[in-house]
């Protein structure tokens, strides 16, 4: 049966802490007051404000315990219940309005339990609002409960004073099985989600991110909710342990419970109609709409979830956009697009600029006899309309996979590929290079799209957003070796083994164009990067600039750490200094990667150069000027074809003749679809073009002198 307990009408508002757990000398409202900021001067009621309160339907159990500020007009508070300790900043006469909402600044038909207000509040039809701290002009109307606990932790997975181990809230990442959780916390970012989850054999370490995430909070009961200035509130069911930032709007939602939602002037979060949220963090400039529902959860800065959209112990990197379809047990870097309806995402490791088709199964069968499998895909993961996956599967940086159900576990170490399903003939065919062969215009636009839409002002993380870097070179060198090591028939094509837990054949086809094309990719990686240091730093001579070059001749290996790259020496280093107690908190770990990203532009240059010289199977006194210029020359040349491709890959979309037939005239079609000749990103490229020309005319120059 349900317990139902008995308490005198008068302790309603009081006791809300323990008082075993309230320190000596202190009373319950001691982190209360510690919460409320502001400077108010609180005096108690007069006699005549009381008769005029009690004159407006109002009642108090103490009214002794009520306190206002100097300007406080007792007209404006009607029909409320007051119980426990209540304090209530300026009311004047006006109307707030937002979004065509008008209310009356004031507190109407409420009952309100030990809570503070900031000036010009309009709060009414809040049936039941609990030891909270309110800001000014905030507007809240039509909820019915808006409380919080004694226990709150406001979505971070730590444990209050007198709370077991086992009531701790954890996030399943990336495996069913918990075997890779980890908790979640305010100010958690796609890289400390990342190491979290990876380094599970290194227990002293996963130790330390407990304890890192337990200090960063503190333990003790009694904390408030909070709702920030000029939030504003209605229609709303249940807000219970939700502390809410400045600037937020929240309309309709069914039940948000146990959440941090963040949220400021230039960064608003925003939380919609028939949404039902618990246990998670809303990061700052969220968008939430529309019947989602989101569990066990961490939603980095800017990112959206829409119509229906399921989240499930999942961490949402940045920037990114989830609607129609289920994630559970995901663990997604920053930039991924997932928009369609019965899209399923499950125990995976997407590691950003991603976008997942409509139909698209990623994990949906286990191949074992518990749920314990993963699905790890690099940077560019792009699985197309009705793919369908199977547990344990990885792929390289930017694959692609062409519709299809998928019968076995994959490995696909090479990068830029496209995968195809080919069932008439009964094999698994591999294209690798697809991109740059025939979809340059969606590849270079995804890298400008990415970082153009990078919405971040709090920039922790250094995001790499080019397809050519550090982490993708790396897997173009080892592709390669095993592109050369295979035997192409006369078509270019050859059979391989390994790629599929399967008995038949993967065939990988244009082998020697791949290999011509990784090879031209790296030497063109390598002396972009040398002539944008050239420009940069502007140097006088070769000389001059050769001087700034590492001699190093060891390229360097690199790890995506959420988003960022990362070289594996510092990751290392970093790993023993926070087990050494030199890193002590996640501040500090925040510290590293702003480091890194200060770093990595040298880093990233240096890892270009030691790759051009090992491609060039040349050492550093073999870099010569006259060497420098004739890569100058293959770069322009490389970028030729490049726009080249830009322009005829989309060109395609109007000349099909099949994409062509639903307009009746050309004009009808330059209409809808837009001329091509006035395409913003193709003209960009060609500028971009012409300036690299320029450029690079202005170096040779420059070395020649």
């Amino acid at each position: 049966m349900n317990i139902i307990k008995k308490h005198p009408v008068n302790k309603l508002g009081y006791n809300f802490i323990e008082e075993k757990y309230i320190p000596a000398g202190k009373d319950e409202y001691y982190l209360r007051n510690i919460q409320n900021t502001v400077d108010t001067v609180y005096r108690k009621l007069t006699s005549q404000e009381i008769e005029v309160l009690v004159h407006n339907r109002n009642t108090s159990d103490n009214w002794d315990l009520i306190f206002v500020s100097q300007s406080f007009n007792a007209e404006l508070v009607k029909n409320c219940k007051f119980f426990g300790l209540v304090r209530i900043g300026n009311l004047e006469p006006l109307y707030l309005e937002f979004h065509n909402l008008r209310m009356s600044v004031g507190l109407y038909n409420s009952t309100i339990i030990s809570c503070d207000f900031g000036d010009n509040v309009c709060i009414d039809n809040v049936n039941y609002l609990s030891h909270y701290i309110i800001g000014n002009e905030v507007m809240i109307a039509n909820v019915n409960e808006i409380a919080t606990t004694d226990k709150a932790k406001f979505g971070n997975g730590i444990i209050s004073e007198g709370d077991a181990e086992d009531s701790r809230i954890w996030m399943e990442l990336c495996n069913e099985n918990g075997g890779r959780k980890v908790i979640p916390f305010d100010g958690m970012l796609p890289g400390d989600a990342h190491m979290w989850s990876k380094y599970r054999t290194d227990e002293a370490l996963l130790d330390k991110f407990k304890e890192f995430t337990q200090q960063k909070f503190d333990n003790r009961r009694g904390y408030y909710g909070k709702i920030g200035d000029r939030t504003v509130i209605k229609n709303c069911r249940i807000i219970k342990d939700v502390t809410i930032g400045t600037d937020a709007y929240l309309k309709g939602a069914n039940k948000l419970k146990n959440l941090t939602i963040n949220s400021d002037m230039e960064r608003t979060s925003q939380i919609g109609e028939g949404c039902e949220m618990v246990n998670g963090i809303v990061g700052y400039g969220c968008r939430i709409f529309y019947g989602v529902k989101a569990v066990r959860f961490v939603m980095a800065s800017h990112s959206q979830l829409k119509y229906g959209a399921r989240l499930l112990n999942s961490y949402l990197g940045n920037n990114s956009t989830i609607s129609c379809c289920e994630v559970l047990n995901s663990l997604i870097f920053p930039a991924h697009e997932q928009h369609h309806n019965n899209s399923f995402l499950c125990a995976s490791l997407v590691m950003g600029q991603s976008n997942i088709a409509a139909g698209a199964t990623i994990g949906s069968n286990h191949n074992s006899r518990s749920p314990d499998g993963e699905i790890v895909a690099g940077r560019g993961f792009w699985p197309g309309l009705c793919v369908s996956l199977k547990h344990n599967s990885i792929f390289a940086s930017f694959t692609i996979l062409a519709k299809g159900d998928y019968p076995a576990e994959l490995r696909i170490p090479i990068p830029f590929s496209l995968i195809s399903n080919d069932v008439a003939n009964e094999k698994l065919v591999i294209m690798p290079g697809y991109w740059f062969m025939y979809n340059m215009y969606a590849l270079e636009r995804n890298s400008w799209k990415y970082a153009d839409r990078d919405r971040r002002t709090d920039k922790i993380q250094h995001l790499e957003y080019d397809y050519l870097a550090p982490d993708t070179i790396n897997e173009l060198f080892d592709s390669l070796q095993t592109l050369k090591a295979l035997q192409p028939n006369e078509e270019g094509n050859a059979i391989t083994t390994g790629w599929e837990n399967t008995g038949r054949e993967t065939e990988i086809t244009k082998v020697p164009q791949s290999i011509e094309l990784f090879t031209e990719l790296i030497r063109y990686y390598g002396t972009m990067q040398l002539l944008q240091h050239f420009l940069k730093n502007k140097f006088a001579s070769f000389d001059d600039f050769k001087k700034t070059l590492s001699a190093k001749i060891q390229r360097s290996k690199w790890l995506n750490i959420g988003g960022q790259l990362i070289q594996q020496t510092e990751m290392e280093g970093l790993k023993r200094n926070i087990k050494n107690n030199k890193i002590k908190n996640w501040q500090s770990v925040h510290e590293f990667y702003i480091i890194q990203g200060d770093k990595y532009y040298e880093d990233k240059l240096h890892h270009a150069y030691t790759s051009l010289l090992e491609m060039l199977l040349i050492t550093p006194r073999q870099f010569t000027a006259a060497r420098f210029i004739e890569l100058l020359q293959e770069a322009v040349a490389t970028r030729t074809w490049m726009c080249k491709g830009i322009y005829e890959s989309r060109a395609k979309d109007y000349t099909n003749p099949f994409r062509k037939m639903v307009y009746e005239t050309t004009e009808e079609m330059n209409i809808v679809t837009g001329r091509l000749e006035d395409n913003s990103f193709i003209q960009e490229q060609t500028g971009e073009l012409e300036t690299l020309k320029k450029q690079v005319k202005s170096v040779t120059k420059k070395i020649n002198l």
